[in-house]
């Protein structure tokens, strides 16, 4: 097993409180201020969690750095107060970015008890499949 930090610990929190924020900002209508704090807030706790310098180079790959800039230019566009354009730049980017784990989180999901037998209904397992595969074997 292993140590988890204080730094570690404030990070979740952080992250945790970033997509709060982000949730709440989306469902009142796309309120730039809650979604700038959760951007904020989220990248913070992921630099708390991971490490500023594995942080960096997580998004300033090579083969990432269209997600990265999709992200980012999502983040200043809500900044400059375009919320819903900023949001789908980062769904876009977020989504780029975190492929790779998706089909880690999916397997972790399928093992919940109540989550995994909904996971496994007959439509929302063909969706859930084809997240699940990498993005470079998606024909579609």
């Amino acid at each position: 097993m292993f140590e988890i930090t204080d730094t570690q610990k404030i990070g979740v929190g952080l992250a945790g409180f970033g997509v709060f924020f982000l949730f709440l900002g989306m469902l009142l209508l796309f309120d730039k201020s809650l979604l700038a704090l959760g951007n904020i807030l989220f990248i913070a706790g992921l630099a708390a969690v991971i490490g500023r310098e594995r942080t960096f180079r997580f998004f300033f790959q090579r083969h990432k750095i269209r997600g990265s800039l999709a992200f980012f230019g999502g983040i200043i566009i809500v900044l400059f107060g375009w919320p819903m354009v900023g949001m789908i730049f980062e769904a876009y980017g977020f989504f780029m970015l975190f492929s790779g784990f998706f089909p880690v989180a999916i397997n972790f999901l399928r093992r919940v008890p109540i989550l995994g037998t909904f996971l496994n209904l007959p439509g929302i397992s063909k969706l859930i499949n084809w997240l699940e595969t990498p993005t470079e074997q998606r024909s579609n």
